[in-house]
């Protein structure tokens, strides 16, 4: 019981630390539930089942727990000025990054991996595959050589963050508000055709961030230097980006599962 309360607390006092917060991350997940395939759904219920979008943060909450502490720095990716990606820019990343996270789960997962593995081992990289994939795309979790921000205290429209990577993490609730829940707002932002998914779940992960990358760059063009009292309009210009970001993710979340788990 204590264990519960504590993860509780968690999720309610330190959900602006979460890439995306709760909601961004459920909302990721909830465009994936409308393009999972029925057999998909039922393989991945044999080891979770219930809805995905309450283990939204799972990897967030537990990040510094003992047995898996390894995974404190798999939430963000380093690339340098050409938007190359390149984890050896910074020493923190020993552990591995959302590269690293991306990859052991689909070392798991190929060739029908969820048959061969322990329930705790799948259940895991499910967990990681949901999270991960929606912190490749999240602006403050993608870093770039030779950019710094100040990451004092900020202030938005009167509201004070603990910095610029605070905000962009909060944001899906800055721009939809407490009104619609993850599913209506995925129902929203998920308005690309077949053909345009095609394209968004192309090629590897490698491509995956370097796309994120070069589109989560223009948050330090509206906020040169970030600045402690950040524009106005800064929620209204990031609407767009955060929305494209979400659903796109949403799509490689769901590409993943049905290649992994629907045979």
């Amino acid at each position: 019981m204590k264990r519960l309360i504590l993860v509780l607390l968690v999720c309610m006092f330190a959900a602006d630390s979460f890439a995306w917060g709760p909601l961004g991350h459920k909302v990721v997940i909830a465009v994936a539930q409308r393009h999972l395939t029925e057999k998909t759904k039922k393989n991945i219920e044999k080891f979770i089942d219930y809805d995905l979008k309450k283990d939204a943060v799972w990897m967030d909450v537990h990040r510094h727990d003992k047995h898996i502490a390894y995974t404190n720095t798999w939430h963000t990716s380093f690339f340098d000025k050409d938007f190359n990606y390149n984890p050896n820019i910074t020493k923190k990343m020993s552990t591995g990054d959302v590269f690293r996270a991306l990859t052991l789960a689909e070392a798991t997962f190929r060739n029908n991996g969820y048959k061969q593995h322990s329930d705790s081992v799948v259940v895991f990289h499910i967990r990681s595959l949901i999270h991960f994939v929606g912190d490749a795309q999240c602006p403050s979790h993608t870093y770039y050589d030779g950019l710094t921000s100040k990451w004092g205290k900020i202030q938005l429209n009167g509201r004070t963050f603990k910095s610029f990577h605070t905000l962009y993490d909060a944001i899906p609730s800055l721009i939809w508000g407490k009104d619609m829940t993850p599913d209506e707002i995925a129902a929203q932002i998920d308005n690309a055709s077949k053909r345009e998914i095609k394209k968004i779940v192309a090629g590897d992960f490698y491509d995956w961030l370097s796309s994120a990358a070069r589109m989560n760059r223009v948050i330090y063009d509206w906020n040169p230097d970030c600045p402690e009292v950040l524009r106005d309009d800064t929620v209204q210009l990031s609407t767009e980006l955060v929305s494209t970001q979400l659903r796109d993710a949403g799509y490689r979340l769901a590409y993943l599962l049905n290649l992994y788990f629907g045979n």
